[in-house]
């Protein structure tokens, strides 16, 4: 799966590149994976656009620790944990969460 931004296998990237910065999100408006919201700034379409929660059940985020794609339902049930491989994710991502998913507000 290409994450464009991404600066190691995990997806970590420049913004974003601690042991738990693993995820990848694949933006609505574009259909890309990217790191984060500032990857996509700077390489992505120029139209972000967050997931309506009606689409919550398709799968738009990459575990960089196994390469599963879950479904922003999942991901967002997850408790910060990879399902599939118990990967540990960032809990700090939720305060972007606004940035990519609908009704979803900075904490």
């Amino acid at each position: 799966m290409k994450v464009i931004g991404s600066i190691d296998h995990e997806t970590r990237c420049k913004h974003y590149h601690t042991e738990r910065d693993r995820i990848a999100i694949k933006f609505y408006c574009c259909g890309q994976y990217y790191p984060c919201y500032q990857c996509h700034a700077e390489h992505g379409c120029g139209n972000p656009e967050v997931w309506p929660k009606s689409m919550y059940n398709q799968q738009a985020v990459l575990c960089g620790a196994c390469g599963t794609e879950l479904t922003i339902q999942q991901y967002l049930d997850s408790g910060s944990v990879c399902p599939s491989c118990h990967a540990s994710f960032n809990p700090g991502c939720s305060l972007h969460a606004h940035l990519y998913f609908e009704n979803k507000h900075a904490t």
